[in-house]
């Protein structure tokens, strides 16, 4: 929330001493008529504790924040006490004066504050960042994870505690994104922590997500820590994959996918498949190697084909059964219609249409056309693997567009399996957006 103008010189404010006195003056400026002091910006006295800059929300507005939602959001906010920066850490507290959690303040965003702590005895320095690494970490070796991969994603953002932070593993490189204005304030230090606890060749930083610009942060990519190797490669079930950090999309590959793409290669088998928004070939790479007849496999960048058909190269398989096409896949969907081409097995992974709620009328018009001609592109028993990244896109939302789509293509459809992020990127309960993915098996009446 941006700070409001100070309140003219005929009405002054005292400096901030906290929540109590701040309740003083909200009260004293109803009795007398006014309206409700909105953000004072006075420096906090020296030694009192209680000045330091804090936020303030409104009367029952801490509900989310007892339910442990990390996000706070700028119409919750009655004022922010004092003039924190970006980036900073202030305490959260009711519109009673008590604590509620730790956050990192951002002025320029609609999310004023993310949560960092709920424990008011946290202080939040390097040790505490250092914990939540190694607790990201250590759960995903608790799970096994690195057996089938040396690619994973080791801090998935809040939901391990760390609003904003973004970090991949390519076997010895690190690809780190900072979304929020709170891991932009600890850059160093969390690039410091991730070379002492993982000890890579490298740490890339991607912080090039739209997300930057409604934070009001600018776009930044660039080695932070070692030297870059000619080549990146993740081993994953067994597969090769040259990964383009640096150019490629999200921070080089999509490490959410890798339980779903062998899902398909077990489904491939003696199937015409169509892999859309293909990119490196992961999911085209699988059906090849599960026996599929042929896969058309289409996307808009050429570069991304290129790499597609090396990593096809790199892992031996039959090139003879892929096609690649460099095309808008909208346009390549409607003229595969006309043409009458039909397949038994279709994968939709577009690229993120709504990143937040309010594109979500415009993103579901999006997915409702892609998927309605791929039910008009599928045989009698097909199966589509659909799927939305989309943050504002619910399941029941995409679950909805699916079966408009599948009214309008005229075929009865069902649900055969849904699909969500691989076990690396865990969704926190308090945090239901953490589910970003989401994905549905359906097959065509026949």
């Amino acid at each position: 929330m941006s700070q409001t103008k100070p309140r003219s010189p005929s009405t002054p404010h005292r400096q901030s001493q906290g929540g109590k006195d701040f309740r003083k003056r909200v009260q004293r400026s109803k009795e007398q008529g006014e309206a409700p002091v909105k953000q004072t910006a006075s420096k906090p006295r020296a030694g009192n504790p209680a000045a330091k800059p804090c936020i303030i929300l409104k009367a029952g507005r801490e509900k989310s924040l007892l339910r442990r939602h990390p996000w706070i959001f700028s119409g919750a906010v009655e004022c922010i006490d004092g003039a924190p920066a970006s980036g900073d850490t202030v305490p959260v507290r009711d519109s009673a004066g008590n604590f509620l959690a730790w956050a990192a303040y951002n002025p320029d965003s609609q999310i004023t504050a993310r949560v960092w702590s709920w424990n008011e005895k946290d202080v939040i320095d390097k040790a505490f960042f250092r914990q939540r690494i190694s607790d990201a970490l250590a759960a995903r070796r608790t799970l096994g994870l690195e057996r089938d991969s040396s690619g994973m994603r080791i801090v998935h953002g809040e939901s391990d505690g760390l609003p904003g932070l973004i970090v991949d593993k390519y076997d010895d490189v690190l690809v780190m994104q900072l979304g929020s204005a709170g891991p932009e304030r600890w850059r160093e230090t969390i690039a410091d922590i991730l070379q002492e606890l993982c000890t890579p060749a490298c740490i890339y930083e991607r912080s090039d997500s739209d997300g930057r610009e409604l934070e009001g942060l600018p776009k930044r990519c660039a080695i932070v820590r070692g030297t870059l190797p000619e080549m990146v490669e993740v081993i994953e079930n067994g597969f090769r994959f040259a990964v383009d950090v640096a150019e490629g999309q999200k921070t080089g590959y999509y490490l959410d996918q890798r339980d779903n793409r062998a899902l398909t290669g077990t489904l491939a088998t003696g199937r015409d498949v169509l892999n859309c928004f293909c990119y490196t070939g992961g999911f085209s790479l699988y059906a090849l190697r599960g026996g599929a007849k042929s896969v058309l496999s289409i996307d808009s960048s050429q570069e991304a084909l290129e790499l597609a058909q090396r990593n096809v190269e790199l892992n031996g398989l039959d090139a003879s059964r892929a096609e690649w096409q460099c095309a808008d896949v909208f346009e390549a969907l409607r003229k595969l219609r006309d043409q009458n081409r039909k397949f038994d097995l279709i994968v939709l992974d577009p690229p993120k249409f709504a990143p937040t709620a309010a594109f979500a009328e415009k993103a579901s018009r999006a997915y409702k056309d892609i998927n309605l001609l791929g039910f008009k592109l599928l045989r009698p028993g097909g199966l589509l693997f659909t799927y939305s990244c989309s943050g504002g896109i619910s399941d029941d939302l995409f679950q909805k567009i699916i079966a408009g789509a599948a009214l309008d293509a005229g075929v009865d459809v069902q649900i055969v399996k849904k699909l969500h992020a691989a076990a690396d990127h865990p969704v926190l309960l308090s945090f239901p957006e953490g589910a970003y993915l989401k994905g549905l098996v359906l097959r065509v009446a026949g």
